[in-house]
């Protein structure tokens, strides 16, 4: 493995961070492996990298107790590398290096909770379709874990940045981010079809970063009858790399909508959204046809 240079700062916690992962394969592998790509061959093919140098940062994230090995077959050897709860703890970091990137880099630098037609990350998302969710748990508003993908032949899960049972939870200039506006007005329209997508064959999910109590308050004050689940912990968000914006301190997920099937597969994706009651109509004909709104 090449020599790696000494940060000599004991005392600063970047330093020593950078020290396990400052390196840009490493973050990557990080990604990767949030996304469910576990598997040796499978990262290499996936980051484009030489063995040699993959061996030696998987070496170095075990070491870190950032990846855990285990073994997935005897003869001959092979193993998974999966994020251990020191490695989910940098998903956050994962999440905030591609939110400047999406602002500051892929675009002008301006706070919003969507994002053009024609942008990199609405590019992103709709790269989704095809893809599977890798098996992961949330949180629902009651408590409980829950899997986001229901048994039913389609689950439709919503986006969207953030919805509160009183106005005054709403971080300030909440208004006045382009995309934020609009969460009640599209749970309370998921909630008035429930039974158009239930008769359908569709599950219907909310998502948001907000902690599970936040949304059972928000989920009793406006009568929904179906879970929305947080992902506080960003492992979804991640998973997906789905795009995100910054508000009141928190991470929050821009507005969108996929469509995935039993499987877990990806069948359509909706974003960005500028009409939120069509883009209920839509994802209510994209299970209608088969997991695709034919647009």
């Amino acid at each position: 493995m090449p020599q790696r240079t000494s940060l000599a700062d004991a005392d600063c916690a970047i330093a020593q961070a950078l020290d396990v992962v400052g390196d840009w394969w490493t973050l990557l592998i990080v990604r990767d492996t949030a996304r469910g790509v576990h598997r040796f061959d499978a990262l290499q093919q996936e980051l484009g990298v030489s063995r040699k140098v993959l061996t030696e940062r998987l070496r170095l994230l075990v070491d870190a107790g950032v990846l855990s090995r285990k073994p997935y077959q005897d003869r001959p050897p092979r193993y998974e590398y999966r994020l251990t709860p020191r490695g989910r703890a940098l998903l956050p970091a994962l999440i905030a290096l591609q939110d400047w990137g999406d602002t500051w880099v892929l675009g002008e630098g301006d706070m919003m909770a969507t994002a053009a037609e024609t942008s990199k990350e609405a590019a992103r998302v709709h790269a989704l379709v095809g893809t599977r969710l890798p098996a992961l748990r949330l949180l629902d508003h009651d408590g409980g874990s829950r899997d986001p993908v229901a048994g039913t032949p389609y689950t439709v899960l919503y986006f969207f940045p953030g919805a509160y049972a009183r106005r005054d939870a709403y971080p300030p200039g909440w208004a006045e981010i382009p995309g934020a506006s609009g969460c009640t007005l599209e749970s309370c329209t998921y909630r008035d079809q429930l039974a158009e997508f239930t008769a359908a064959g569709a599950t219907v999910h909310g998502v948001s970063t907000q902690r599970p109590d936040e949304q059972r308050a928000f989920a009793d004050a406006e009568r929904l009858r179906f879970p929305l689940l947080s992902d506080a912990e960003l492992e979804l968000t991640a998973a997906l790399r789905l795009p995100t914006f910054r508000a009141g301190g928190t991470s929050r997920m821009k507005r969108l909508t996929l469509v995935v099937d039993r499987d877990r597969t990806v069948r359509e994706a909706l974003y960005p959204i500028t009409d939120i009651e069509e883009s209920v109509r839509a994802a209510l004909a994209a299970v209608r046809s088969g997991g695709t709104s034919g647009e």
